[in-house]
């Protein structure tokens, strides 16, 4: 066989297969894979998986990070966050914003504080009369008078379902 017989096959074989027929279902499953990869990253930043949820407000700048630490006991709340807490997200920053998502956490009793570590150490600074110099919030809102709230304070119920919660830091 020679060169222009195989280069008139190949063009010929190429010519016959240009149009390509989907069916229906492949048509639409196409489709929806070419809407899905064109959706801006935030249509997916919220959750549908069942745990906690927590949008973090109030926080001074973009700065550093947050820190939101879930305990299932009063052991270590809310000051040892890093080496008691049950579950600990840490996250950056971003337009004063931040959202922690604690998911297959089973049901039970919890409590949650959330730190602003503006300059990424890993606690919650203080001035010489320790006084917090940095965003601090709790669930349940409790707040810190002379002291951090207990664990019962700030403590909740989770069923295993889906929770929304907000929290305000304070600073």
């Amino acid at each position: 066989m020679n060169q222009s017989v195989i280069l008139g096959s190949v063009s010929a074989v190429a010519a016959g297969h240009r149009r390509i027929r989907f069916s229906a279902g492949a048509r639409a499953a196409c489709i929806a894979v070419l809407m899905f990869a064109t959706l801006p990253v935030p249509a997916f930043a919220e959750s549908s998986c069942p745990g906690i949820h927590v949008k973090i407000l109030n926080i001074r700048n973009s700065t550093g990070t947050v820190a939101c630490a879930l305990f299932e006991s009063p052991a270590g709340f809310p000051d040892e966050y890093l080496s008691s807490a049950t579950n600990v997200m840490v996250i950056k920053v971003r337009k004063a914003q931040a959202r922690c998502d604690f998911e297959d956490i089973p049901p039970g009793t919890y409590a949650m504080a959330v730190v602003h570590d503006e300059n990424m150490n890993g606690k919650l600074d203080t001035n010489w009369v320790g006084l917090p110099t940095e965003g601090y919030g709790f669930s349940n809102n409790a707040q810190a008078v002379l002291s951090a709230p207990s664990f019962s304070e700030a403590s909740f119920t989770y069923d295993g379902q889906n929770v929304d919660m907000t929290m305000s830091l304070q600073y």
